[in-house]
């Protein structure tokens, strides 16, 4: 038996969850619900007892990884972030660039958008690594993420639209540093993690296709 064929399709599906009730709490920059449903069980397929779940609704977003891999460094930026504020290092995270999609527009002009906005780099071949559900549990958002391929002689500085009261600091570092301290807290958010972890497994490949 292949690798591919042990792995089979979700028993479940969308049919096999029955919203009972629907209360909003909160409508703002992000929305809020309550929902009362019940979903199929994996013992007999029988519904289970009705249940109470909360969940925030997000529109989806889209991070970039810049790499340049003539240079091998990368490009992070650093700006403050609420969710932080319990962290002993501070709410100030290191981040890949990142954005909303706005409705009518596809991920790619997003990160195409946000290169501009948040690090000023126009001219980026993008790499598209794949996507993922932030947080599952109690929250709809969906992150596509990417590997820019840049030229990063000249980056770095400050960023940001006075309008959405932004202020992000482009940093450029060596691959290889960030590697070694890739899991002492300091890259603490999951797009971060997912996309240097992306670019350690292909960081050869791409210099390679580059020098080539």
């Amino acid at each position: 038996m292949t690798d591919s064929a042990q792995i089979k399709p979700p028993e479940f599906g969308r049919a096999d969850v029955d919203i009972l009730e629907r209360e909003d709490l909160y409508r703002g920059f992000f929305r809020a619900e309550k929902v009362r449903l019940r979903h199929r069980l994996f013992r007999d397929g029988s519904w289970c007892r009705p249940l109470t779940r909360e969940i925030v609704y997000h529109s989806e977003a889209v991070g970039v990884l810049l790499y340049d891999p003539a240079r091998d460094e990368v490009a992070l930026v650093e700006q403050f972030r609420i969710g932080a504020m319990a962290e002993a290092a501070g709410p100030w995270c290191l981040e890949v660039v990142a954005g909303m999609v706005e409705p009518g527009e596809t991920p790619e002009e997003v990160a195409r958008r946000e290169l501009v906005e948040e690090a000023g780099m126009a001219s980026v071949a993008l790499r598209y690594i794949g996507n993922y559900l932030a947080s599952p549990g109690g929250c709809d958002e969906k992150l596509h993420l990417y590997c820019g391929l840049c030229d990063l002689s000249g980056a770095g500085g400050i960023f940001g639209l006075d309008e959405e009261n932004e202020d992000i600091k482009v940093h450029v570092l060596p691959a290889k540093g960030v590697f070694a301290q890739l899991y002492t807290g300091r890259w603490n958010n999951p797009a971060a993690l997912i996309t240097l972890q992306w670019l350690q497994c292909h960081r050869d490949t791409l210099r390679a296709e580059h020098e080539g």
